[in-house]
């Protein structure tokens, strides 16, 4: 392994190193968990959501987001913590990262820890030493707040069984979209032994729910499900052949979320995307999301999303309509008459505001400032509803005439989609808030 390991390093050191070593993992989510503090710890979680903080920045921040160790067996082309690049390498001890996560969790900085690594020696031993993290920070520390973990491809599965039932969300990265992808940029990893762990988490989740309807006192395992990331743009695969791994996942793992991390040149390998001519593909991985979104509550499948002629989704415009603008025979639909699953197909009606149309429109007929009330967006769903057999302004359901007129709408984007710089958020930043709401 190359790099060099520092041997006297301070804990404020090395917690600068293996925060921002964690900055390209984007698995971490918050939420999905109902487990409430006993009164004898500190922290609990809630189905919402955890208690976030802000940065200097104005930003929301939640977790303390660190790996356990840097140092890692493998070489995978596109990690900036592959065995062959020459970085500072350090490692936390169970005991320092215990100490970080309760020091800034009653300093109110953070509500929960989101712990990744790199591979040290062998997957047991790093899995070994995260099982012991958790454990002390559950039973010495007596920490009842939100914990995110990974479980290493690899490792013994008694030792992930073993943190599962420490951790909130557990998460395996299958890390590149297929299997041939993962032998070309991390030859050392396989698909069967990231898989592995995937069916262990969701077998031992579905026994412990058995566990729970008989025994409501059970410990818990991994109440808050499991998630993984792929990364997009580090290889050809198309938009058609990702979401399809997306839907696999889903329907096979009964994962909570697939996360798609734009792919970030961090390292210069004849395998990867030039360094100089690539930029992290953001707005591709904007749409995947969204893509994402309908699989998971709009009822969408992937095949009626793309197909083999039309891999890749237009970035102008949302998956959504994209779709719509290709079934015009179906629209204009009359809200006052259609089921809650053709609602839900209609650009600009999300899923809560469909269900509020079928919960008003008994009570009588609905017009557009109605649907403005319940959360349409009006600006793209004028084009394919009618109100009492009314269109909202006289339109064309012409393909190209709503093509033109919704990109005109300009769709706005997530905020810091351009010039994203992909820098972490620090607990170290200073905060000036004068002249901030008076202060």
């Amino acid at each position: 392994m190359r790099g060099m390991i520092q041997e006297k390093i301070t804990l404020n050191e090395k917690l600068h190193i293996l925060s921002d070593a964690a900055k390209y993992d984007v698995a971490c989510t918050s939420s999905g968990v109902d487990r409430r503090g006993d009164g004898t710890g500190m922290g609990n979680c809630s189905a919402a959501g955890i208690c976030h903080s802000f940065s200097a920045d104005g930003r929301c921040i939640s977790l303390l987001k660190i790996l356990f160790t840097n140092e890692c067996i493998y070489d995978c082309k596109y990690c900036i913590n592959r065995s062959s690049n020459d970085v500072v390498r350090t490692s936390f001890t169970p005991e320092e990262v215990c100490t970080l996560t309760m020091e800034f969790y009653r300093r109110n900085y953070i509500e929960g820890l989101f712990l990744s690594s790199g591979i040290a020696r062998s997957p047991d031993y790093t899995m070994e030493l995260i099982y012991a993290t958790l454990y002390r920070l559950r039973n010495v520390c007596n920490f009842q707040g939100y914990i995110h973990v990974k479980a290493i491809p690899g490792a013994d599965p008694r030792l992930i069984h073993m943190t599962g039932y420490l951790a909130d969300r557990m998460s395996v990265n299958v890390e590149l979209p297929t299997a041939e992808s993962l032998r070309l940029l991390a030859p050392h990893k396989s698909r069967k032994n990231i898989l592995a762990p995937m069916r262990l988490v969701q077998t031992q989740m579905n026994e412990n729910k058995q566990e729970i309807r008989l025994y409501r006192n059970a410990p818990r395992f991994v109440p808050a499900g499991q998630s993984t990331q792929m990364i997009i743009g580090a290889t050809p695969e198309t938009d058609y052949q990702i979401l399809h791994v997306a839907e696999s996942l889903y329907k096979k793992f009964d994962l909570k979320r697939v996360f798609y991390s734009a792919f970030v040149p961090v390292n210069e390998d004849s395998t990867l995307p030039a360094l100089k001519d690539s930029k992290p593909p953001l707005l591709r991985e904007h749409r995947l999301y969204q893509a994402d979104w309908l699989l998971r509550f709009y009822h969408f499948e992937a095949e009626e999303l793309l197909d083999e002629d039309n891999p890749n989704f237009n970035v102008l415009l949302d998956p959504k309509c994209c779709w719509a603008l290709k079934h015009l025979d179906l629209f204009p639909v009359e809200v006052n008459r259609a089921d809650y699953m053709l609602l839900l197909r209609v650009p600009g009606i999300g899923y809560k505001s469909a269900g509020r149309i079928v919960k008003a429109r008994r009570m009588g007929n609905l017009e557009f400032e109605d649907l403005k009330k319940m959360g349409v967006v009006l600006k793209r769903a004028l084009y394919f509803i009618t109100c009492g057999g009314k269109m909202m302004y006289p339109v064309r359901i012409e393909e190209d005439y709503i093509t033109r007129n919704l990109l005109n709408t300009k769709e706005r984007l997530p905020e810091g989609m351009d010039g994203m710089t992909y820098r972490q958020l620090s607990l170290f930043d200073d905060v000036n808030f004068s002249g901030v709401n008076g202060i």
